[in-house]
């Protein structure tokens, strides 16, 4: 259960994701897809604070372009906290201050940690004090990430990725993640794989009807050796993500070239996630990257899903 706060302004902090493994099934009636990943949390963090207020309003900074976030109602962050005060009949409205160090659009979950963040936050404020499951099927119904976005640390997700299972990863992962500036629409992706896929049917196999995560995954998980999770990385996105954005072969190639363990589409897109060996190493590939042009980012994971911080 997550305790009430006493004062008028609560902080969360949320950490941003990449799948280290990502089987996509065929789109089902609904038009979604159903999924089997593995998530690991990193610390590339979203910081939320909610104020009491008659109203509910955002403001979103950070360290991170956050021109192409919305500051209205398809903000996740706010329909987390309208959702939330509906839940519980809280009469009062909260103010948002999002402080962004997830990339935009970048297939790492920045959006759905706000919204895990203002969760937390505003059961914080309100006192409204619902239990973790509870808060956990109100995730699920803003997005399929945000429920790991409440967990953290290493999972398994399955369906649409919002149903959890622990999974267990000893030491620290080394990731360097290169940013674009250029979004990718996660529903265009999904799009571009459905019509990659009917396009190669011949040569290809065809998506399956349950999709499941590479045991390996989580051996080299259990072991915390990256030299063997970089062996099993693996992304159905990845390819309809190339497609849309050619360019990113190149950033795939340089930083292996760098000396990643292995490199891969994080999520829908447009980031690419590498996995080094060691921090040194993650030290070389940023460095030949941002020689480059390129944003570039180290971080480590697992680290902790949403928590209350000291406002």
């Amino acid at each position: 259960m997550i305790p009430a706060s006493d004062a008028d302004r609560v902080r969360v902090r949320a950490p941003g994701k990449v799948n280290l493994f990502l089987e996509v099934g065929a789109v089902m009636p609904d038009g979604y897809h159903e999924l089997a990943t593995a998530f690991q949390a990193v610390s590339l963090y979203e910081d939320v604070w909610a104020t009491a207020s008659d109203d509910f309003t955002i403001e979103v900074t950070g360290s991170v372009d956050t021109s192409g976030v919305p500051l209205d109602d398809r903000n996740l962050a706010l329909r987390a906290a309208r959702l939330l005060a509906r839940k519980t009949g809280q009469a009062g409205g909260v103010h948002l201050h999002v402080r962004k160090g997830v990339p935009v659009a970048g297939g790492m979950g920045g959006g759905s940690a706000d919204a895990a963040a203002a969760l937390v936050a505003c059961d914080a404020l309100w006192g409204t004090e619902l239990t973790n499951a509870q808060l956990h099927q109100l995730a699920a119904r803003l997005g399929a990430d945000v429920p790991f976005s409440l967990h953290g640390g290493t999972a398994v997700g399955t369906g649409r990725g919002d149903e959890l299972s622990a999974a267990l990863a000893r030491g620290r992962f080394e990731w360097v993640f290169a940013t674009d500036a250029d979004g990718l629409s996660t529903p265009d992706v999904y799009t571009e794989l459905d019509a990659h896929r009917e396009r190669r049917r011949t040569d290809i196999a065809p998506a399956p009807t349950q999709p499941l995560v590479d045991p390996d995954v989580l051996h080299a998980l259990r072991a915390g050796d990256p030299v063997r999770l970089a062996a099993c990385l693996r992304n159905d996105l990845q390819a309809a993500a190339l497609n849309l954005r050619p360019e990113l072969s190149e950033v795939l190639e340089l930083g292996e070239s760098a000396g990643a363990l292995a490199g891969i589409v994080s999520g829908s897109g447009p980031t690419v996630a590498f996995l080094c060996e060691d921090p040194e190493a993650a030290l070389d590939v940023r460095v030949a990257l941002a020689a480059l042009g390129r944003d570039a980012f180290h971080a480590h994971g697992p680290v902790p899903g949403a928590r209350l911080l000291p406002a």
